[in-house]
């Protein structure tokens, strides 16, 4: 048996890129997404489902990140599954799961690009017909 540790995940970027680099040099950003489902509850009223992801980008894409997006910008992630675990100085156990992202795609203009640049988002694979998606002005972060 073999495992696998894999993630896709579209969204928008929940606030800008935190770029900064190790004492070797190299680059790594923290990027905060958010990811929604709309449905229909039982009673027929339509809901919204968001969930909060962190992700760390490394390298090239990290500085590209830092960049090119900013808060609201829609992207794509592919990454694995990481475990964060530290001790407060309380001395109590936390720990965190966030996405360590091997690939970064955007799907949105670049900041400080014509609307004739932009290119259009991708959907996302298996979205129903009847789900609305947020615009940017929609989004409440």
């Amino acid at each position: 048996m073999a495992d696998l540790n894999r993630v896709f995940l579209v969204g928008r970027l929940t606030r800008d890129p935190e770029v900064r680099y190790t004492s070797g040099g190299q680059a790594v950003a923290d990027l905060g997404l958010a990811t929604s489902r709309v449905y229909l509850s039982k009673t027929g009223e339509k809901k919204e489902e968001v969930c909060f992801v962190d992700i760390v980008v490394w390298g090239r894409q990290a500085e590209t990140a830092g960049q090119y997006l900013t808060k609201g910008s829609p992207i794509l992630v592919e990454g694995r599954l990481q475990l964060d675990s530290w001790e407060t100085k309380e001395g109590e156990k936390r720990s965190r799961l966030k996405v360590s992202a091997n690939r970064i795609q955007f799907l949105g203009r670049p900041k400080g690009s014509s609307p004739q640049e932009a290119t259009v988002p991708a959907r996302e694979a298996g979205v129903e017909a009847e789900e609305e998606h947020p615009s940017e002005d929609d989004i409440p972060f």
